[in-house]
């Protein structure tokens, strides 16, 4: 039973890990989103192997990533990632 949920934990890890730093590359806010939601397969798997270094660099990671959520999502002034502002003359 562990190795299955190490296994699930493993892709979780790689499709939203991946997903993640491709949005985010590409400059789409929906990347912090994905970053959010891979944090609990990390919380898993390092768990199960026991590597605590990577659980609290996995909270560490989770704080930065719900940061990101929060400036680009419920911040009033939030801006579109990439895109500057126009100066009004």
């Amino acid at each position: 039973m562990e190795n299955a949920l190490d296994l699930v934990a493993q892709i979780g890890i790689a499709v939203l890990g991946v997903s993640s730093i491709l949005l985010l590359a590409k400059k789409n806010k929906w990347g912090f989103v994905c970053g959010l939601l891979a944090q609990p397969f990390w919380f898993l798997t390092a768990f199960l192997n026991k590597q605590f270094g990577v659980l609290l660099l996995s909270v560490v990671y989770s704080l930065s990533f719900a940061y990101g959520v929060y400036e680009w999502f419920y911040k009033k002034d939030a801006k579109p990632l990439g895109r500057k502002q126009k100066v009004k003359k």
